[in-house]
């Protein structure tokens, strides 16, 4: 790996996306951005953010989400899609908290990937958010514009994760998942990058062979 090339990646994007370490999704308790990161999958933020903004008050506690009437908690999350196993996945992973740790969320990644519903994605989102301990969280953004920048050859999720650790330095990894997403979502998107106006443009090894 260029290791030059790096720099210049991470240097472009603090110049145009200066760390914002707020997240995306909202929340307020730490249990909420684990709730919050389940309903993600397969589903933008935007509308997890809309959807959470009714769920959070109707079940004000981890108490109140094990105990939940399942069908009724299908309907309220109905509309972030998969929504029969994010609602099994939400009270058990609820029910487990409380009985295996006291009702406090785990910072390790054993727990929290023991959890149901809980992948690395999702566990890295609640370590850096949550308990700021750095870590790589590849979603669809990170891993389809890490890979146009010739940061991985891998399209396995976890293993660009660990591609990435190798190569950027631990007191960016945060910073990069959010500058990435940033970035995916208003230059590099899916169906029409704008590659004329990408200030990566010319390190983007998609968009430029020799970079």
């Amino acid at each position: 790996m260029n290791m030059k090339k790096v720099t210049k990646i991470l240097k472009t994007l603090d110049e145009q996306y200066p760390f914002d370490s707020k997240c995306f999704l909202d929340y307020q308790e730490p249990w909420q951005l684990l709730v919050a990161t389940i309903l993600s999958a397969q589903c933008t933020d935007a509308r997890v953010n809309i959807v959470t903004a009714e769920l959070f008050p109707k079940y004000p506690t981890l108490e109140a989400l094990a105990e939940a009437d399942y069908s009724a908690l299908c309907e309220d999350i109905r509309s972030t899609g998969f929504y029969k196993m994010k609602a099994q996945h939400i009270k058990e992973s609820a029910r487990l908290i409380l009985s295996l740790h006291n009702g406090q969320l785990p910072s390790d990644i054993e727990n929290l990937t023991a959890l149901p519903g809980v992948g690395r994605k999702t566990a890295n989102v609640v370590r850096g958010h949550i308990f700021n301990i750095p870590s790589i969280t590849v979603d669809t953004h990170v891993k389809r514009i890490s890979y146009k920048l010739g940061l991985t050859k891998h399209t396995d999720p976890e293993k660009i994760e660990f591609e990435l650790m190798e190569i950027l330095p631990k007191s960016h990894w945060i910073a990069y998942n959010q500058q990435i997403i940033t970035h995916g979502r208003k230059i590099c998107t899916a169906r029409s990058p704008k590659c004329s106006s990408c200030p990566l443009a010319n390190l983007c090894s998609a968009y430029n062979p020799l970079a």
